[in-house]
C-alpha cells in the first residue's frame, strides 16, 4: 500500500495565538513528523444567527468572550493570518490546509490555492459551498461522513462525479463525537466506504476523534491512506477539543506506528525472503529432504 498520510488537525487549538500556531507547526513538522497540519476558516456572521451569535457559550468555561459569537471571533484567524500560516507550513516542509465551513471562507481559502482542502462533516451538505469548490477549486478535496446517512453520502459522490471532481475527492470514515467510545468508532465503516466507493473517488481516509492511537493503527490495515487527528500542545488548556486532542509525543508515536505498519502491509516477493536464507542455510542445512 502507499505510505498513508498523517494529518495533525490544530483546528483552533491555537486558542486564537499565531505564536502557538506557529509552535504547532513547528512542533509538528520536527518532532511529530507529519505530511499535513490542518487549521479551520469560519465566518461566524454567515454561520451563526443573530440569537446564536449574542448567546451566552453553552460551557462558559470554555468560552473566550462573553457571547458564543465573540468567543468565535477570537479563535478565528483572517486571512492574511492564513498567509502567514501557509508560509510557515512551507519553511518547514509541512502541507498546509484549512477546512472551511461555508462560501466566504471557502473564497477566501481558494484564493492560497493550498494543495488540499477539508470539507468537515457538519458542513458537508452545504451544497452551494461544494458547487463553489468543484468549479473554481483544482486541488484535492478532503470531505468526512461523520453525521451522514448512506443515501447522504451516495448523494454527495454522484454530485461530485457530476462535476467531474470525483477523482480530486478524499472520503473519510468518521464518528462525530468529543471524544467518541471505542465502541462507536465501527472502523469497519472504513471497508464499506472501500467497497461502495473506492473506483469512484481518489482515495479513502480516516478521522478519528477518540483516544490513544491503536485504532489509527486498525485503520491502516484496513486501507486508510489518510489519518486524521486532532493535535494540541496540552490537553489541559481552555477549550472543547484539546481534550480528544493528542500531545505532541502521542503524534509523533502515532506517526511512527502507522507508517511501520505499512511497510508490513505487503506480500512476499520471492517465496524465501533473503533474510530468511541466511537463517534457512543455517537452521535447515541438516533436515531430511523431501522426496
Amino acid at each position: 500500500m502507499n505510505t498513508p498520510k498523517i494529518i495533525a488537525e490544530v483546528g483552533c487549538n491555537h486558542k486564537g495565538d499565531m505564536n502557538i500556531a506557529r509552535e504547532m507547526i513547528l512542533t509538528a513538522a520536527l518532532f511529530c513528523k507529519v505530511d499535513v497540519i490542518k487549521f479551520q476558516k469560519r465566518n461566524n456572521k454567515e454561520l451563526l444567527s443573530a440569537d446564536e451569535y449574542n448567546s451566552p457559550h453553552p460551557n462558559p468555561a470554555n468560552s473566550y468572550g462573553a457571547t458564543y459569537g465573540e468567543h468565535r471571533e477570537f479563535l478565528e484567524f483572517d486571512l492574511e493570518q492564513h498567509k502567514q500560516l501557509k508560509k510557515w507550513c512551507e519553511e518547514y516542509g509541512l502541507i498546509y490546509s484549512t477546512s472551511v465551513w461555508d462560501i466566504i471562507s471557502a473564497k477566501e481559502i481558494v484564493s492560497l490555492k493550498p494543495e488540499l482542502i477539508k470539507i468537515p462533516s457538519a458542513c458537508n451538505l452545504n451544497k452551494k459551498m461544494l458547487e463553489f469548490l468543484c468549479d473554481n477549486y483544482d486541488g484535492e478535496i478532503h470531505l468526512s461522513f461523520g453525521m451522514t446517512s448512506q443515501e447522504e453520502e451516495e448523494r454527495i459522490i454522484s454530485f461530485f462525479e457530476s462535476k467531474g471532481k470525483n477523482k480530486n475527492l478524499v472520503i473519510y470514515s468518521c464518528t462525530s463525537g468529543y471524544p467518541v467510545p471505542f465502541e462507536d468508532i465501527c472502523l469497519l465503516e472504513i471497508t464499506r466506504l472501500k467497497n461502495s466507493y473506492e473506483n469512484r473517488v481518489k482515495s479513502i481516509g480516516f478521522s478519528g476523534h477518540h483516544l490513544g492511537i491503536a485504532v489509527d493503527v486498525a485503520a491502516i490495515t484496513l486501507g486508510a491512506q489518510w489519518i486524521e487527528r486532532h493535535y494540541t500542545l496540552d490537553r489541559t488548556w481552555k477549550g472543547t477539543d484539546h481534550a480528544a486532542s493528542l500531545e505532541p509525543d502521542g503524534l509523533r508515536k502515532l506517526t511512527r506506528d502507522c507508517r511501520a505498519v505499512s511497510k508490513a502491509l505487503i506480500n512476499k516477493e520471492i517465496e524465501i525472503l533473503h533474510i530468511e536464507s541466511v537463517q534457512r542455510n543455517k537452521l535447515k542445512k541438516n533436515q531430511i529432504r523431501w522426496e
